[in-house]
């Protein structure tokens, strides 16, 4: 049951449990708010000459020597955020507080669109201040770097050292690039970690926030790419070309820099437009690169200093072994619904103990298309509604869909497909219901996370017997087929009470036909796969403690890196270069300590995920067998047998509450702005032109109570 609608607390331990989420809170802002003063001191005089000085010598030992400091003062803080976090995620689960819906967001004037623009896409208030104050922290730290250290250069050091004084700032200006290319490093790889409990801190997904990592992904590239311009520009006129061969043993090496650089302009090159869009796989290829490129940007720098962006990469390398570790078993795949329009509905068996919120997406791998190739779609089920039975909804669009339609389509019936899944991966909580009115504007397969949040309003509405936001779904489709997809709004799977106070209203708009097309009409096909015992229901990857064992597997894997990092420093690295780093290379500690992460990674994610497997299995004994269930809801219902009355809605049939255009657009302007409720939600969902219009409606100024969200899955 839903947290949000069941508290099984008493009063007085809810209280409890939100005074302690409140000082995890408030202890987390402490760490972070001190981790980004230290992010601001660090091209100071101060911090170069007083601080670092000092915490090297506090932290020197023979077991971590200089390295220690790094560590402590630069990734322990994040890793120790993101450990917080987890607690902070799981005390949420244990208390009703944890519904935002029946709040007034405070900082909904902040979430408004403020600027729409190709490239930037849409961003709200909140996105542009911090976007600002992230590209003044880069020319703060780049201009305080050239300004020290310009400072010191000086003709006769110049001449001293055979160059000329532009020759020397060109130099120091190379180096400095790369010294503030490591800052976007750093946080390059947090909106990507799925299963991240850093990003649902500040309200973010995974999903939505791919921008970020785009934006940081052009500005690394930006940066170290003229990092590496200049230094070969100043090689090259101060005739030192050959330094560009150079594999130093102790210091910076240029060859693994050159390298990394080169598969960092690969992955680049291919996140062109039209390269993304058209050749998706050369570009999905490619991004594997990025092992490559870490590898040699630590082999570059060496891994003391690599230490200032291992936080956001470990948390991405926990997350990625998890993924690794789920997408290695089979789902039991039930059934599959094939509707008229070119679209597939997959069901498949979950245990009871898997929640999920509205708008989670799942990765689907089909080994008989291709090995390699994962792909999102949106959960469309609800875990409340249906508790054995997972949902997503598939339209042909890309050669891979096609294959999948085709082989699930054709004549000859197939009675098992084999299915490799990661996730769901969704918000920790969503706030939808906060509004007295939604309006939910979807085009083609946009409509898809629209339906898993009506069917949470559905649940809401039936359990707690309340008045729940009324809800508008405009949706603009291309032919009558498409209609069909409505029906999916339906939970199969129950029937709703004459209680349930839902108020639905659809306005669907049929773009390319200008009255019902009743030829060539097709049926619903539905197929039934045989179970396989080497098949297993979807369950939790880590249980229902899924945050605490989380939380375990960052801290005791980072535990354990330790351990093994002071053994192999105090009994095979000190001995030899007593910590002074100028006799043992620095590749080979950084190979070296690279596995050492990679196998504390391994061992502790494994162990907490075969612990769990083994009571996911004992759960999945008990799970009921769904093999009769049928699929009740003819899709052509709505165009067809649009008089037909259906249980899930006692005061209206869903063919009564929803209106066909034929052959126009919605206009948007108009339909936003009649609508007078105090709290009008806005949630659009589809291509870029239909959610740049709306924000663009809503951040006019003209109506204050709209309040934008985009769900975009198309980046």
């Amino acid at each position: 049951m839903d947290s949000r609608v069941v508290n099984r607390s008493p009063p007085s331990h809810g209280g409890l449990i939100r005074g302690i989420r409140g000082a995890i809170m408030a202890l987390m802002v402490i760490v972070l708010l001190g981790y980004l003063i230290l992010w601001i001191m660090t091209p100071t005089n101060l911090y170069r000459d007083t601080w670092l000085p000092q915490m090297r010598a506090q932290t020197n030992s023979t077991y971590f020597g200089i390295q220690g400091a790094t560590m402590l003062f630069f990734t322990f803080p994040i890793l120790f955020i993101a450990v917080l976090g987890c607690v902070y995620h799981h005390l949420g689960k244990q208390t009703s507080d944890n519904n935002t819906e029946s709040k007034k967001h405070q900082l909904e004037l902040w979430k408004r669109p403020v600027l729409i623009m190709k490239g930037l896409g849409i961003v709200s208030r909140i996105e542009l201040a911090f976007l600002v104050m992230f590209i003044a922290l880069l020319v703060w730290s780049f201009s305080s770097y050239l300004h020290i250290s310009f400072a010191k250069i000086t003709p006769q050091s110049a001449a001293n050292s055979g160059e000329k004084v532009w020759e020397a700032r060109l130099d120091i200006a190379a180096l400095r690039l790369g010294l503030v290319g490591n800052i976007c490093l750093t946080l390059l790889f947090f909106p990507v970690t799925r299963g991240s409990s850093v990003l649902p801190l500040f309200g973010l997904t995974s999903e939505a926030s791919v921008k970020y990592h785009i934006w940081l992904g052009h500005i690394v590239m930006t940066l170290f790419t003229a990092h590496g311009v200049c230094y070969i520009i100043f090689w090259a006129v101060t005739h030192e070309l050959s330094e560009m061969l150079k594999w130093n043993k102790i210091d910076v090496a240029n060859v693994p820099g050159e390298l990394a650089l080169l598969a960092g302009l690969a992955m680049w090159v291919t996140t062109y437009p039209r390269i993304r869009r058209k050749m998706f796989e050369v570009f999905f290829y490619t991004h594997y690169l990025y092992i490559l490129f870490i590898f040699f940007f630590v082999l570059h720098v060496g891994i003391s200093y690599s230490c200032i962006m291992l936080p956001g990469f470990y948390l991405f390398l926990v997350d990625r072994f998890l993924r690794f570790l789920q997408s290695r078993k089979r789902v039991r795949l039930v059934s599959a619904r094939v509707l008229p329009c070119e679209t597939i509905e997959l069901n498949f068996s979950k245990s009871r103990g898997l929640s999920y919120t509205p708008t989670s997406i799942m990765f689907i791998n089909v080994p008989s298309i291709s090995k390699v190739q994962w792909h999102p779609f949106t959960v469309t089920s609800n875990s409340n509604l249906e508790a054995e039975k997972l949902s997503v909804i598939i339209k042909c669009d890309g050669s891979w869909t096609k294959k999948l339609f085709q082989m699930l389509s054709s004549p000859s019936s197939i009675d098992r497909l084999d299915v490799s899944i990661e996730g769901p991966y969704g918000p920790v909580s969503t706030n939808f219901l906060r509004h007295d009115t939604i309006v939910m504007v979807s085009g083609g397969s946009g409509i898809t996370p629209l339906i898993s949040i009506i069917k949470e309003v559905m649940f809401v509405s039936e359990t707690l017997k309340c008045k729940t936001p009324q809800i508008l779904l405009i949706t603009s489709l291309k032919n009558s087929s498409d209609l069909t997809m409505l029906d999916l709004i339906l939970p199969i799977s129950t029937t709703l009470s004459e209680s349930s106070k839902l108020e639905l209203q659809i306005e669907a708009y049929v773009t390319r036909e200008k009255q019902p097309n009743t030829q060539n009409q097709k049926h619903l096909r539905t197929i039934w796969f045989k179970p396989n015992p080497s098949d297993a229901p979807i369950t939790p990857v880590l249980g229902q403690n899924n945050w605490l064992w989380l939380g375990a597997i960052i801290s005791a894997s980072f535990i354990i890196f330790l351990l093994l990092l002071g053994i192999l420093t105090r009994y095979y690295i000190y001995p030899i270069d007593h910590n002074t780093g100028n006799i043992y290379s620095y590749s080979s500690r950084s190979v070296i300590e690279m596995l050492l992460i990679c196998v504390s990674i391994a061992i502790t994610t494994i162990v907490v995920f075969l612990w769990n497997g083994k009571r996911n299995v004992m759960e999945t004994k008990q799970i009921q067998n769904m093999e009769g269930t049928t699929p009740v809801a003819s899709p052509n219902s709505l165009i067809y047998n649009a008089d037909r009355e259906l249980e899930s809605f006692p005061q209206q049939s869903l063919a009564q509450s929803t209106s066909v255009h034929y052959g126009e657009r919605p206009d948007l302007k108009k339909i936003l702005f009649e609508r007078k409720e105090s709290s009008v939600g806005v949630l659009v969902c589809g291509p870029k032109k239909m959610r740049h219009e709306v924000a663009s409606i809503c951040s006019s100024g003209l109506a204050d109570n709209l309040h934008f969200e985009s769900i975009s899955f198309s980046w």
